[in-house]
């Protein structure tokens, strides 16, 4: 007996025997179901589910002879893993089928629905089957699907169970495992990024819905409308095709009657996870990019999905002086007016101005010389601490102040030639620093010519 066997022992009388397995059909997509699996009456979806993981659409990259998964099943051996992405790409579909195709107990749970005595009862189940069975049992694959819904404290429950080999853990996640799950689950999983269906893997299971239930009562381009409207998400493309079957339409429907007749769908959009990083990344780069068009579709991208306007409006400021700066000066100001006449006009009459704020930063000249600057001169000032400033530029309210030294030998730039002195201004016993870099773009070109001549000057003072 293993070293695990007094926890089977403990928790066995919790649970009866494994199910007998379904038995495996073949066949074409079309075929009718056998026994175990779903009947005439289960959503379309259900019905359509691949049989095998080359039946699988829109995921090659991973399920084909050298994809990531297909080289697994060849090797006959499974790691723990995390399959990331969107909804309706086949997460659950695929953990099922790596089940069978290595030949693994499969147990499934959701994280929404189950707490902590279901996972207990999950491990003690792999831990008395893994017990009970002959050398070289059949292992069990778990598949947690929504697994960034639990807590960092229970993912840290799956460690134990994963590092033994009691199960081999499949989490589905449509969050970004890398905020969402903690390091050490990550660490003992390989992460599998599954792709968003395209047009052509959505048309595809179409076909397969057609071939089961026969055509679909739309025209050619309402046919485009359907998968468009998709979005992506395979199993929400097939409930709205098994909503045009129910209907029994007498005539193929047109594009706009497709709109009327199937409820638009919500885009995919999480305003304090990975959805809105993503968009408000491809807008501050589009803009920096100095693509309007572009950042327009993504700026349209969020306020569609009911991102809050002034988010929106505070990114693109900062961008304004973050990626523009002194390239344009006017760049702030159009924001903060921006700003007030969102605030004075509200939704959706101000989205207008927004809409100007984007453009106008999208076009401007571009320079990070403020950044950069801001960056050098936080450093430098961390690292030199209290040194103090010359006494000459300090004020001397008191006589005592005048009698130490402060304000002695101070010269006043409008007294000079040109309005400029080349004093010094640095701490005793630090070395200048050159900070603000200008470019020669836009605005800044001039201040560049400036800010050039007074250095010449201030070289030309400590040169003498």
């Amino acid at each position: 007996m293993s070293q695990h066997g007094p926890m089977a022992r403990q928790m066995a009388d919790l649970f009866a025997e494994d199910p007998p397995q379904p038995p495996r059909r073949t066949g074409p997509p079309s075929a009718a179901p056998m026994a175990g699996e779903p009947g005439a009456d289960a959503p379309l979806a259900d019905r359509l589910r691949p049989r095998s993981l080359d039946e699988v659409i829109g995921q090659e990259h991973l399920t084909g002879p050298d994809g990531a998964i297909g080289r697994m099943v060849a090797a006959g051996r499974l790691p723990s893993m995390v399959l990331w992405g969107p909804p309706g790409t086949g997460k659950t579909s695929i953990a099922r089928l790596l089940a069978e195709a290595v030949g693994m107990r499969y147990v499934a749970i959701n994280a929404v629905f189950s707490g902590v005595a279901d996972l207990k009862r999950a491990f003690a189940e792999a831990e008395r089957a893994r017990e009970a069975g002959p050398k070289g049992a059949r292992g069990t694959l778990l598949f947690v699907d929504e697994i960034h819904r639990f807590n960092r404290a229970q993912q840290d429950g799956f460690l134990p169970f994963v590092e033994r080999g009691t199960v081999t853990l499949v989490g589905a996640t449509t969050e970004n495992p890398s905020f969402e799950l903690n390091a050490a689950l990550l660490s003992r999983a390989q992460v599998l990024f599954l792709h968003r269906l395209g047009a052509e893997p959505l048309s595809r299971l179409l076909q397969r819905a057609e071939a089961l239930e026969g055509p679909l009562p739309i025209t050619t381009e309402a046919r485009a409308a359907l998968v468009a409207s998709a979005d992506g998400d395979g199993r929400f493309l097939l409930n709205q095709a098994e909503t045009l079957y129910a209907a029994k339409l007498a005539q193929p429907l047109e594009p706009a009657e497709l709109g009327i007749f199937l409820q638009r769908r919500v885009a995919v959009y999480d305003k304090d996870r990975d959805g809105h990083y993503n968009l408000i990344s491809a807008l501050h780069k589009a803009m920096r990019g100095s693509d309007p068009n572009a950042a327009l579709y993504y700026l349209a991208r969020m306020l569609v999905a009911g991102e809050e306007p002034l988010y929106l409006l505070r990114r693109i400021t900062r961008f304004a002086s973050e990626d523009i700066g002194l390239a344009d000066p006017q760049a702030l100001p159009q924001c903060i007016a921006a700003r007030e006449a969102y605030q004075f006009l509200g939704s959706p009459e101000g989205e207008l101005a927004i809409v100007q704020a984007c453009l106008y930063c999208a076009t401007a000249p571009k320079s990070n010389a403020a950044y950069r600057a801001q960056k050098s001169a936080w450093a430098t000032a961390r690292e030199t601490g209290s040194l103090m400033p010359p006494s000459s530029i300090l004020n001397a309210p008191t006589k005592l102040m005048k009698q130490i030294g402060y304000g002695e030998g101070y010269e006043y730039d409008h007294d000079a030639e040109g309005g400029f002195s080349g004093a010094d201004y640095w701490p005793e016993g630090m070395d200048p620093q050159r900070f603000y870099r200008p470019l020669d773009r836009g605005f800044e070109a001039r201040v560049k010519e400036r800010v050039d001549e007074w250095e010449r000057r201030r070289q030309e003072r400590r040169g003498r």
